[in-house]
């Protein structure tokens, strides 16, 4: 291995630290995500459910830069969870992960201005390369 190259489990500090809330109702997605953006330096705080996002959110929404939702949820899906964060005036930026979207979907999502819809499995490469552009 050279000088340049990192090792799997090695934490790379990010270029600024964020603070993200994940909600998704996946536990494996989760803690892979967790993982790959704690690597980078990022803090990832994570819940189940939009119920709770907007529960941290509306306790706290300054302590967040970036949410990241699915958009498949029990409750409240990640539609409705962009539209009331939208409505609390979330100065963050918002990511929205999902297996399938439909056009009406889709367009109702951008029309709330989320900052990037990627398309589940997503890659940790992706991911990373994603939070390097915020």
């Amino acid at each position: 291995m050279t000088k340049t190259e990192t090792t799997p489990t090695e934490v790379v500090p990010a270029r600024k630290p964020l603070k993200v809330l994940y909600a998704d109702d996946m536990l494996q997605l989760r803690e892979l995500i967790t993982i790959v953006l704690a690597r980078d330096g990022h803090t990832v705080e994570t819940v189940p459910n939009g119920e709770e996002a907007l529960e941290k959110i509306a306790a706290a929404a300054v302590a967040y830069d970036v949410v990241i939702t699915d958009h498949h949820m029990p409750g409240i899906n990640g539609l409705e969870l962009v539209s009331s964060i939208r409505s609390q005036s979330f100065p963050g930026k918002i990511i929205v992960f999902s297996s399938e979207l439909s056009q009406a979907v889709d367009a109702a999502y951008r029309r709330l201005k989320v900052d990037h819809i990627l398309p589940k499995p997503i890659f940790p490469a992706q991911l990373r390369a994603l939070f390097e552009s915020l």
